[in-house]
């Protein structure tokens, strides 16, 4: 969830976060999308090959554009892992 104070920059820099993700090495899926009746929360749905793949992905947004973009976003996760 993104305040009206930071969407524009969000919605702005979503596309290169998005291709950025899909081609790090063990992205299996990686969507978001904005929800319909809320424009200030994002859905994401992320598949990677394994829990090292997703904590490397994590690394490279925290010092990136994207991770300073969003630094005041309110996340909430549900980790689930498959084998």
């Amino acid at each position: 969830m993104v305040s009206d104070g930071d969407l524009t920059s969000v919605q702005t820099e979503l596309p290169k976060h998005v291709a950025l993700t899909q081609k790090e090495e063990g992205c299996l899926v990686f969507r978001v999308t904005q929800d319909e009746e809320n424009k200030n929360i994002f859905n994401v749905y992320e598949e990677f090959v394994s829990r090292e793949a997703f904590e490397l992905h994590q690394q490279r947004v925290k010092s990136s554009r994207w991770g300073k973009v969003t630094a005041n976003a309110e996340r909430h996760y549900q980790i689930s892992e498959d084998y």
